[in-house]
């Protein structure tokens, strides 16, 4: 019962947390959506739905009856926005999963106090959501109000089971009693998971009911961007989202002139939306990416479009993605949004623009040589290392890292070592390695140790050309690469960084030995490379 219950509550929480959805985005995509929220502002925000919980409780689940005007007067009072509406929802979708979890682990351990008056609170928590559901919803099926009804009995039910227990005190009795409260808490689960699904998908048809059908840009617009704060919500609202046709029903806005204000916003939700394996299916089906070639290549979109265009091809070319069904339609048009998207970067306004495209860019990198060929022919390396002197344009550890990804990558091919020499970029590499995260913010953190473990792995590659080596020896590269070594607090304690280093490292060392001292070339140069990352692993730096 204890693992079925784990499984329900694992499903049920993927469609309200949705750590899964933010994760498969790649950084440029997330727009730092990230926001740490203080511990007492979240208190309060969740206050007034334990507050409302407590008052039903007092009052039985009875609403209070008033006059038809003051009732309607009420509701327009308090009425908000759909998005916020849903949003309430969710949360309070989030408290009941969490207490259905939490009456699971006191039913195990036998609290039956406890289950019984968590049990009578889920049930006024039920009872609510469902009752501001109704309130701001247009209309609803007759499936949802059967099940809200099925839901509701078998909450009550539950409820009077519990309070059974605790009114016995014959221990036999309540083991016999114990797998018949395991089963209908396994029942109340599936419902509730049963309900949020429909009212889910409900929202998402009427949402996209409005955008297919408007010729308003105002309704279109408010439509579109409900519908992208549904898409915030976790991988499994971009699900639903896809599955009822959402992606079909913005690549049709995206065809048509009268829209063009809304094309960012359309191509910001639908960058979210592809994120999941559905929405592939679906772009794949409207010929969206031979849409998102023709409006990179439109030079009459404003730059926003661009940009937002660069995204969801950041986003569909993700390496982290496990479905590649789309990639053939996009070979055949990379070589066109490959010189848009570098032009994008040349004509960058602000470091969100060059982020998107250059983001776009290091993934496509990850196809085939191929792409990295282009990319030299077109220049590519001198925009970048000239953007990368530009602090207006390249201002963080993340623009950075789309960068020296770029470089890693084409580092492959042998005519690049002298684009990079000749464009400073040895330069740019040595300072990469001194990368540090100012905030302390963990996604910053990673994306500095990523810019680090790159730029390393790019020296080592092109360090095969004596001219590259000698540029990085003049520019005491060799120094910096063993402190990255043996101060474990430079590398942030990253083994990808101290491997990328060591493998730098044994590289420039073959080329010009006489830079390291014998201690160094006996620990880190000399040994097996698994015996040396061994040996700075386990070294405790000095603090003299």
């Amino acid at each position: 019962d204890s693992s079925l219950w784990k499984s329900i509550h694992k499903r049920i929480n993927m469609a309200f947390k949705g750590e899964d959805h933010l994760d498969s985005l790649p950084l440029p995509v997330q727009r730092m959506h990230l926001i740490q929220v203080d511990s007492v502002q979240r208190w309060m925000e969740d206050l007034k739905l334990m507050t409302d919980c407590e008052c039903m409780c007092i009052l039985q689940s009875k609403p209070i009856s008033i006059e038809k005007d003051e009732q309607n007067e009420l509701i327009l009072s308090s009425q908000y926005s759909t998005c916020n509406n849903l949003q309430l929802l969710l949360k309070r979708a989030w408290i009941i999963s969490t207490e259905l979890t939490r009456i699971a682990q006191k039913l195990e351990k036998n609290r039956w106090q406890r289950v019984h008056s968590m049990t009578v609170r889920v049930n006024c928590h039920v009872r609510s959501m469902i009752n501001e559901y109704n309130t701001f919803t247009r209309s609803s099926s007759e499936e949802m109000h059967q099940l809200e009804k099925l839901l509701i009995d078998k909450c009550s039910e539950f409820t009077a089971f519990t309070e059974r227990c605790i009114q016995t005190e014959d221990e036999q009795m309540l083991r016999s009693m114990k797998s018949c409260v395991n089963e209908t808490l396994t029942t109340v689960a599936q419902y509730f998971g049963q309900l949020i699904e429909l009212v889910l998908t409900h929202e998402a048809q009427n949402l996209l009911r409005q955008i297919d059908l408007s010729d308003s840009v105002y309704i279109t617009e408010s439509a579109i961007n409900n519908l992208f704060s549904l898409t915030q919500e976790g991988a499994h609202l971009c699900r639903i989202i896809a599955k009822e046709g959402g992606v079909v029903a913005l690549f049709k806005i995206c065809r048509q002139d009268c829209f063009r204000c809304l094309y960012p916003q359309t191509l910001r939700t639908l960058a979210s939306i592809c994120c999941v394996e559905e929405g592939m299916h679906q772009l794949e089906k409207v010929d969206g990416i031979l849409c998102l070639t023709d409006i990179l290549t439109d030079n009459t979109h404003s730059e926003a479009t661009h940009a937002e265009a660069a995204a969801v091809i950041a986003q569909i070319t993700s390496p982290h993605l496990t479905f590649t069904q789309h990639l053939s339609s996009f070979l055949e048009n990379m070589e066109e949004i490959v010189t848009a998207l570098v032009k994008l970067c040349q004509e960058a306004s602000s470091g969100e623009v060059f982020l998107l495209a250059s983001a776009a860019l290091a993934n496509i990198t990850f196809f085939d040589t191929m792409a990295c060929e282009m990319l030299l022919q077109l220049n590519a390396m001198k925009i970048l290392l000239a953007a990368c002197s530009d602090k207006r344009i390249v201002d963080t550890p993340y623009s950075r890292d789309q960068v020296v990804t770029i470089m890693a990558n084409m580092s492959v091919l042998d005519q690049c070592a002298s684009e990079i020499i000749q464009g400073n970029g040895i330069q740019l590499l040595m300072e990469m390695l001194f990368e540090k995260s100012s905030s302390g913010n963990t996604a910053e953190v990673a994306a500095c140790e990523r810019v680090q473990q790159k730029s390393a792995v790019t020296l080592a590659r092109l360090s095969r050309d004596p001219e590259v080596a000698d540029a990085a020896v003049k520019l005491s590269c060799i120094p910096r690469l063993i402190k990255l070594c043996r101060s474990p607090t430079e590398r942030n304690n990253s083994d990808s960084v101290l491997v990328a280093c060591l493998a730098a490292l044994r590289r420039l060392a073959v080329m010009s030995p006489d830079g390291l001292e014998d201690s160094d070339f006996q620990q880190l140069v000399k040994p097996r490379l698994v015996d040396s990352f061994l040996l700075c692993t386990n070294m405790e730096e000095s603090f003299v």
